[in-house]
This record gives C-alpha cells, structure tokens and sequence, in this order.
C-alpha cells in the first residue's frame, strides 16, 4: 500500500501525521508526507518521504492582528469580526496550499490518501479514484448530542442543542467552498460540487481523556494518540544536559506556536512565577511567545523534543495544544495548561477533569501569583502525580498509530 498522508499547520498538526508515516512504513507500506516545507527536516530525521506544501495560513502566525486574536480566543464580538476578517486573509493563501496539494498528488500517486480536516484533499483523492480516510487531531470534527463541539467558545447549551453546536464548524469550512470549487474545476478538472466522503474517520485521540459517542458508527474509530518514535539524531547540547543533571528536576514552560502580542511581559511573569514557587525551569521560547534570559534557576531554549524533555521534568506548563498534552500524558507527569484558541481550552479542562492539572489557567489571565500557585500545585501535589502516572502508562499501553494503520490496511484490502 502507498499512502499520501496530507496535513497543514504548526507541529501539533504535522508531528502526528509524521507519526502514522512512520508506522506504516514499519508495517511494510510506502507512505508520502505532505505538508508545510519547513517541515522537511522532521520528516528526514525520520526517513520518511516528504512532499512539501507552500506555508500558507502559517505565515500570519505572526501578524499582529493575528496576535491579537489568538490572545483573545477569537471571543465577544470584537473576536468574531477578527475571525471573520481571519478566513478572508487565510482564503488566498490556502489556495497556494491546494495547488501543491493537487500538483503532489498527481506526481506521488497513492493506494490511498489521509487528511486533516483543515486541508479538503478528499478532491484530491476523487481525483486518483482513490479512498479519503479523514484523521481528526481533537474532538469537534465529528457532530453528537452527547455533548457540545469542544473546538468552539460557546456558553453552555441544553443537551438537546449540542449537536447544533457543531455547526459553527461547518460553517467555517463552507466559508471556504469558493476556493475548493475553483481548485476542483480549474486545477483538479473535476465538476463543481462537494466531493467523496470518506471511507472512515480517525480520531487520533484517546477515549481515556476525552469523551466519545458509543452511537457514532463504525466508521468512526477512536483509535489512541498518534506518538512519534524519538529521532535517533538529536541529543542535547551540554546545557541543558547539565541543567537537567542538577537537582531538583525542573519544570518545563512552553506555549509552543502560541505567540501572544508582549512576549517580553509573558516572560517576566514566567520567570517571576519561577521565583514564586521555588522551582527550577526549562523555558521554551518556541515560535516566539515567550522571551526570557537565562539564569541559575532557569534555563532558555529554543526548543527540544518533547517526548525525550517531558520525561525528565517535574510538571509541564504548556498552551494545551493537542500535541503537547498528549506528550505530557505519554510522559507521565503532572501539566498546568494555559489555554488560548481552539481545542485547548478543551484540553484544559479534561486534564483537570481527569486530575492531571489543577484549574485551567487562561493565557488572558497569565499572572505571577496564580502561575506560582498551579505550578506548586502540580509540582507537588501527590495525587496529581499519581493519576498523572497512571495516565501515562494507559495512554501509552493504546498504540494509535498502530490501531490507525490496522484500519488502513482493513479499507486497501476491502477495496482490492
């Protein structure tokens, strides 16, 4: 089986794809990556074949206006009006994406394609008259009246209103219908219209932390999170070696692709919040979020790998990403989430709900005392270390990508 595996957006996006690249090829597949070229790098350290997609909507990562958004988490109406204004700036620049996505496609070929759902390359898959598998990295994608969309701020609803919930989605990728059909016609040369559906959805998540429907069809399948083996290429330079050599184990802060407008305040509070709780900490400064200088209780970095950091860190504060909460969890150790947009304010809370975290503490409220507060909390709390401990052997007893590749394998044979 040859399986082209599509996906946009920062490494939360990427690194799971990358992880069900890896794993095919480990179950005797050929599997092809396309996504954003600064990508390229991970995808070799894996040996993985890449194909490299124009960067798109990840060049208003660090617009001001984009900024200013991500720190509100696109609420009231004033956030509204941004995300609206949002889609019109990101329409141009996703179509560069869908030509590469059409031009890679014809080149690579493919038994098979995967895709987020922030890239429709079900067109594509039309195109090679090949089945489209959708891969969901959060909940949110799939509609239930078991409980509301999680990847939209909304107040709470009667029960029998949360399937309706889930038309905010929608209705956000309809808003792109003008591009799609004008890259199906003029591009793909295929006929107006909506496209394939898909053989099945992947959610890459696990049903330990997140609630799932038991109504949803087979066809929908809950399979675990996706992890990436550790690449064999990186070690770590001799600070930060040294610096998690000394005692006591440090906590890890990080927002990753999370940049807020003052990266300069957000590092004062990190680094006067350290002070606060008595701790030693790695501070990731990522894409930019954070800005901070080195100390003797704190160390700077770019950034590292989390699978290989977590594991030798007393708690991680972190954006709540889908990624770097499941790396957390696979880690084993106790998490402050600091939430801005999307599906992290979810993450948030399950990891509280689940007595991993203490209170969810919103990026809009980072403050010095109350981030002293969570992180002594976390650091030091024994029942949070004992759940997160038991989450973390669970989660990574699951297997995914393993799961994921099984159920690949099951729709190529059907369909031969």
């Amino acid at each position: 089986m040859r399986a082209l595996l599509v996906t946009h957006g920062t490494r939360g996006d990427v690194q799971p794809f990358l992880a069900l690249a890896v794993a095919l090829r480990q179950a005797g597949h050929d599997a092809v990556l396309a996504a954003p070229e600064s990508f390229a790098d991970s995808a070799a350290a894996h040996d993985v074949e890449f194909a490299p997609l124009d960067e798109g909507p990840n060049r208003l990562l660090r617009d001001p206006a984009m900024l200013k958004a991500i720190e509100s988490g696109y609420r009231g109406v004033r956030g509204k009006i941004t995300a609206i204004s949002t889609i019109r700036r990101i329409k141009p620049l996703m179509a560069d994406v869908l030509r590469d996505v059409g031009a890679v496609a014809r080149s690579c070929g493919a038994d098979l394609l995967v895709h987020t759902p922030s890239v429709p390359a079900q067109h594509a898959a039309e195109l090679l008259g090949v089945p489209a598998v959708l891969a969901t990295l959060q909940p949110g994608w799939v509609p239930t009246s078991e409980f509301p969309c999680p990847m939209v701020p909304l107040p709470r609803v009667p029960r029998f209103l949360n399937r309706a919930t889930y038309l905010t989605v929608s209705a956000t990728l309809r808003a792109y219908s003008g591009i799609v059909n004008a890259w199906r016609v003029n591009d793909l040369g295929l006929p107006r219209g909506r496209g394939p559906g898909h053989a099945v959805v992947l959610q890459a998540f696990s049903s330990l932390l997140t609630p799932v429907d038991p109504n949803w069809p087979q066809s929908v399948r809950t399979t675990g999170f996706w992890y990436l083996p550790r690449a064999k290429t990186w070690t770590p330079d001799a600070a930060l070696k040294a610096f998690l050599e000394a005692e006591p184990a440090p906590v890890y802060i990080g927002f990753g692709s999370m940049a807020g407008r003052d990266a300069e305040r957000t590092g004062d509070v990190v680094a006067e919040a350290v002070r606060a709780a008595g701790v030693r900490a790695i501070v990731a400064t990522g894409w930019g979020g954070l800005a901070a200088r080195s100390s003797d209780d704190l160390l700077v970095i770019d950034q590292a790998p989390h699978d290989w950091l977590f594991g030798n860190v007393a708690a991680v504060v972190h954006h709540g990403g889908g990624g770097t909460t499941a790396a957390a969890l696979a880690a084993g150790v106790p998490q402050v989430v600091c939430p801005f947009v999307a599906d992290q304010p979810h993450w948030a809370q399950r990891m509280h709900a689940v007595g991993v975290a203490p209170q969810p503490l919103p990026h809009k409220k980072l403050a010095v005392t109350a981030l002293a507060e969570a992180i002594t909390q976390a650091a030091n709390d024994p029942a949070i270390r004992q759940r997160a401990a038991e989450f973390g052997e669970q989660v990574r007893a699951e297997n995914g990508v393993g799961v994921a590749v099984r159920e690949l394998e099951r729709i190529r044979n059907g369909r031969s």
